[in-house]
């Protein structure tokens, strides 16, 4: 199975290796999974400052290089909220609570250009110590740390 996942992954926490490790199982062991990697222009967008694309690209890659070892995978730029999702020939696409809008937004952009829908898998987002959502927002906030640890 072909599956697609998206997101800037700074810093890389364990929400972020929940959705990467159920994109795999999802895809299976002759599988393929595509994450996209948002652009150097497009994570522009956010408020807080963001690591640069080959830095973000060498630590996404290091980690799958060290736990996925029989599926393959392939890293591609994300210039916007869509990426290749709307034209490529794909099979599921994996989102967080907080990104199903986005999943939604994309079956309908394929139905509309007579691309087949494809299956949304939503994982929950890992919570941490106190209870709330792990994010990069917190983690740079100076919150908690890459495992939902307490910081302050």
């Amino acid at each position: 199975m072909k599956v697609m996942v998206g997101g800037t992954f700074d810093p890389l926490h364990d929400g972020h290796k929940r959705l990467l490790a159920r994109s795999f199982e999802i895809a299976g062991p002759y599988g393929h999974v595509v994450i996209g990697l948002t652009s150097d222009s497009f994570a522009s967008h956010k408020a807080r400052p963001i690591l640069p694309f080959a830095k973000r690209k060498a630590d996404l890659e290091h980690f799958l290089s060290n736990t996925i070892h029989s599926i393959q995978w392939t890293v591609e730029p994300l210039n916007d909220r869509y990426g290749s999702a709307i034209d490529a020939d794909f099979d599921a696409i994996i989102v967080s609570e907080e990104t199903l809008p986005v999943a939604v937004e994309i079956n309908k952009l394929r139905r509309a250009k007579g691309q087949k829908k494809v299956d949304i898998h939503q994982i929950s987002c890992v919570l941490a110590e106190d209870g709330h959502w792990i994010s990069s927002t917190r983690i740079y906030r100076g919150e908690i740390d890459i495992h939902g640890h307490l910081l302050k």
